[in-house]
């Protein structure tokens, strides 16, 4: 699993039918302070984030071991929101 943030959206008229109706968000990998660390990519949204949100995303084959995205051409997924992070007893990202 990776943590990164949502920094936009993707529009794609023609697309896999496996995966017809499903949001795709681009999403950049970031530290455990939420600071980008990485390069763009784009992922699937299985849970109904918003851009400017930090995210648990998985990639390669387990992208597709979510229920929405199963048996689909998919490389990338964001499978949870991210609340609070805590690393060494010290509270580095809070949502609120």
């Amino acid at each position: 699993m990776l943590i990164a943030r949502v920094i936009g959206t993707t529009v794609s008229t023609v697309k896999d039918e496996k995966i017809s109706g499903q949001k795709l968000l681009v999403v950049r990998q970031t530290d455990e302070r939420g600071t980008a660390v990485g390069k763009p990519y784009v992922a699937i949204d299985t849970v109904g984030v918003g851009v400017g949100e930090l995210v648990l995303t998985c990639a390669g084959s387990s992208a597709r071991q979510t229920s929405q995205t199963k048996d689909c051409p998919v490389d990338a997924v964001i499978m949870a929101v991210i609340d609070t992070l805590e690393v060494d007893g010290e509270i580095t990202f809070s949502k609120s």
